[in-house]
């Protein structure tokens, strides 16, 4: 209603305009005859009146469409009146309906292109880098760990890249299973072991209980521990000779923390930690932050229905805790 009158208010203000012209007209031409006036301005807010209320009528579907949002491309197939500005309307939508759909499906071939791209890239870059890491063992130290310190960085880029390029298909991926905890996080030890003597910080790992078990995808759980773990080393080199991985369950929910006690976040960083790219204060200090893995942690979390809290005191340390809810929480079922 309220786009009707919109569009007809410039008539009805020229009609009342017209009908008080023709009434001064002849109000000034000597026909001073009240009842006749007021008649004729009756009979024509009365023409007036049927008129917008018969357009109104065979046009209300019409401009009930154009007042409500379409809620998805499909929408764009209804029907309304068979009047001529409808039919317009139809056709217009369906003309644009398949101009989107084509450059939707251009886009989504070239996007699912450039995935398989850098999937086939980095699986051929890790091929080199495998090869280097083992040639570097017959070279003396401490060129040896420079060279082997080196591979490892660029694993970790390439193995970045690999999970960022993947997300946009990230429920594709996803193969839910019964995962222990503990056994996950001494995967996890064991893949970053020269990592932690590089750079002379060592986990403690504190569990409630080895058998607390969840409900989520192994290998997104471990890339985003991975993540976390390496943070903790990387912010703690030089201030903290350890890191701690705690495992328990707090009402009745499952929950894994990495705690450091490195530089720490300063407060006005911690609510964007989890911004794409975003580095902070601290990424002015560590160059080899990217901004992109805290991101890619609380992203996949979000698709696995994990949460993620961050507790941090700037100089002292962090905490990233995930918590997995009692539905996810196999050890509580």
């Amino acid at each position: 209603m309220k786009l009707f009158l919109k569009e007809h208010s410039f008539l009805i203000v020229i009609q009342i305009i017209q009908l008080s012209g023709v009434i001064g007209v002849l109000w000034l031409d000597g026909y001073r005859d009240l009842k006749l006036s007021v008649y004729a301005i009756f009979l024509g807010l009365v023409v007036l009146t049927g008129y917008l209320a018969y357009h109104y009528i065979s046009h209300r579907h019409f401009y009930a469409r154009l007042s409500n949002p379409l809620m998805s491309l499909d929408d764009s197939y209804q029907k309304t009146e068979a009047v001529p500005m409808a039919k317009a309307l139809d056709q217009l939508l369906k003309a644009q309906y398949k101009h989107y759909h084509k450059q939707i499906k251009t886009l989504e071939k070239q996007q699912e292109e450039h995935l398989t791209f850098i999937d086939q890239w980095v699986h051929q870059m890790k091929t080199p880098l495998s090869v280097i890491d083992l040639t570097a063992r017959n070279v003396e130290e401490p060129e040896s760990s420079d060279i082997r310190a080196e591979t490892d960085r660029m694993k970790n880029g390439l193995n970045t890249v690999l999970y960022m390029a993947r997300l946009r298909t990230l429920e594709q991926d996803f193969h839910f299973k019964p995962v222990s905890l503990s056994t996950l996080v001494k995967e996890v030890n064991h893949e970053n072991k020269r990592f932690y003597i590089r750079h002379n910080v060592y986990p403690e790992v504190r569990q409630q209980s080895p058998h607390i078990t969840v409900e989520t995808d192994e290998k997104w759980l471990m890339f985003i521990i991975s993540q976390l773990v390496n943070n903790a080393v990387k912010y703690s080199t030089d201030i903290a000779s350890k890191m701690t991985i705690a495992i328990y369950e707090k009402n009745r929910e499952a929950i894994l923390e990495v705690t450091d006690f490195g530089v720490g976040i300063p407060t006005q960083d911690i609510k964007r930690v989890f911004n794409a790219f975003y580095t902070g204060e601290n990424g002015r200090t560590f160059r080899e932050s990217t901004g992109m893995g805290l991101y890619l942690v609380k992203e996949v979390l979000d698709q696995l229905g994990h949460r993620i809290e961050v507790e941090s005191k700037e100089g002292e340390g962090s905490t990233f805790r995930i918590i997995f809810t009692s539905a996810q929480n196999l050890t509580s079922v």
